[in-house]
């Protein structure tokens, strides 16, 4: 489904200001008090690098039993927050009776999380409500990497007029063993970048470390891909925080880390570009040693079966079906015959050895 060619979203600097040239946001996970967020907020306006400050005002949680946020209770308190600072508040929305509250409260942008934005018909909803109103909308990435579906739901906040739109990179959640929350594959969001020309897009480092140690490494990495900017979350005391107190920072850590990558952002000018497609292939090859994992495990399987039937484990007629299907596919993707040739080899090897040692098994 391409996107509307005649889509036209307002560059970020026309309505949110820019420090050091790009968006900054940064704010609590979890709004748990009038003081706790009054605070962090004094401390995260007092570097002068903020564009806004996000503020979980409410929280959809993986379980019940666990902290969900203030709720509207919250608000007088964003309001006062923003009359001593001056910045912006951004607020996520997981409901349109949600979308309602920050309408009410006159909150300065709404953001879509990512167990939202996999929902079409919650996405829809919240649409109509904010229908005709230009409030400004950031649209994080859905939970699965499903780059349709953050484009399904980009399109129906644009359609229902608003051209103020951001979207934000948290990472993607897989099955796969992973040092890190969530996944970065960054190809997901370049290409966004590509079918949607002028969107702004923001990465969020807190969710794809999933704690503090991982947050330089996936901010530089970030910028050095061009992203339009972070969001972060920080909080004046985060050991104390009711939700993902293991990610968030201090203010002041936080500025430090927005100086550092911006000192390393500016060494690494000349180079960027490379280092872009660099990080590209990095990534690349680990999606496809975790493709290569599964596609082996599901030989293993394979082999387990034939052991039971009795059958063989070479086919010849499967194997000249799968290398003429794949010379094929090859073919369109512009790959060297040769080179396929050799790879399917390979794999036809190893999946042989997979299910020769399932078939050996007693």
């Amino acid at each position: 489904m391409p996107f509307p060619t005649n889509i036209d979203i307002l560059p970020a600097a026309s309505w949110l200001s820019l420090r050091e040239g790009m968006v900054v946001i940064a704010g609590p996970c979890s709004v748990e008090s009038k003081h706790q967020f009054e605070e962090t907020a004094r401390q995260l306006a007092s570097g002068g690098k903020l564009s806004a400050i996000r503020a979980g005002v409410w929280k959809p949680r993986s379980r019940p039993g666990e902290f969900e946020g203030i709720g509207e209770k919250a608000m007088p308190w964003l309001k006062d927050s923003r009359a001593e600072t001056g910045l912006p508040l951004a607020v996520e929305v997981a409901r349109p009776r949600h979308a309602e509250t920050c309408l009410k409260h006159g909150i300065d942008i709404i953001w879509l999380g990512a167990r939202t934005t996999v929902n079409p018909f919650m996405v829809q909803e919240i649409a109509n409500v904010i229908r005709g109103t230009g409030i400004p909308v950031m649209v994080k990435n859905p939970v699965s990497p499903d780059l349709r579906l953050w484009i399904g739901a980009i399109e129906r906040i644009f359609n229902a007029g608003t051209n103020k739109i951001i979207a934000l990179h948290r990472g993607f959640h897989t099955h796969e063993n992973k040092t890190s929350r969530n996944l970065p594959l960054w190809e997901i969001p370049l290409e966004l970048k590509k079918i949607i020309p002028g969107i702004p897009v923001i990465c969020d480092p807190s969710h794809i470390a999933g704690n503090r140690a991982g947050l330089a490494e996936i901010t530089e990495t970030a910028l050095g891909l061009n992203m339009d900017g972070l969001i972060i979350e920080s909080h004046y005391r985060p050991d104390e925080a009711l939700t993902d107190s293991s990610q968030q920072i201090t203010p002041e850590a936080m500025h430090e880390l927005i100086n550092m990558a911006l000192a390393t952002s500016e060494r690494k000018d000349i180079s960027r570009p490379l280092q872009a497609m660099r990080e590209r292939i990095d990534n690349y090859d680990h999606t496809l040693l975790e493709l290569l994992a599964g596609r082996f495990g599901v030989s293993s399987e394979i082999g387990r079966i034939k052991r039971k039937k009795g059958e063989v484990i070479v086919q010849k007629n499967r194997q000249e079906h799968i290398l003429n299907d794949r010379m094929q596919k090859s073919k369109s993707l512009g790959l060297s015959p040769e080179f396929t040739r050799k790879l399917l080899q390979l794999l036809h090897d190893e999946s042989v050895n997979y299910q020769q040692k399932e078939k050996d098994e007693k």
